[in-house]
């Protein structure tokens, strides 16, 4: 269950990341009611998540979904560059991810 919390977790941290472009430096009010919300929810799932899982192991797992998320929509919605490079360097953030959770003998 811990695992499944932690994904969770790394998806409302997507949810915040690209709600800070939203709110525009916080000047616009919904899209920072919703910021500050998921940012919420993301550090309980987190923290549940750590009630089982290693904090290392978590916290990389967490921003590595944030970071491969947030990067795939920033190239999906904002248009900011998808180059080979770029998608290569995802990847191996992907890969750190499986690792992590095979590592740690996740389910």
């Amino acid at each position: 269950m811990s695992w499944y919390l932690l994904i969770l977790a790394g998806l409302f941290e997507i949810g915040w990341a690209i709600g800070l472009q939203y709110s525009e430096g916080f000047s616009k009010p919904v899209p920072t009611l919703g910021t500050a919300v998921a940012i919420v929810i993301s550090m309980v799932l987190l923290a549940r998540a750590v009630e089982d899982l290693p904090v290392g192991t978590a916290y990389a797992v967490w921003t590595g979904i944030g970071a491969v998320g947030t990067a795939s929509l920033g190239v999906v919605l904002f248009d900011e560059p998808a180059t080979l490079a770029r998608a290569g360097c995802i990847g191996l953030i992907v890969v750190g991810i499986v690792g992590l959770h095979l590592a740690s003998g996740g389910h």
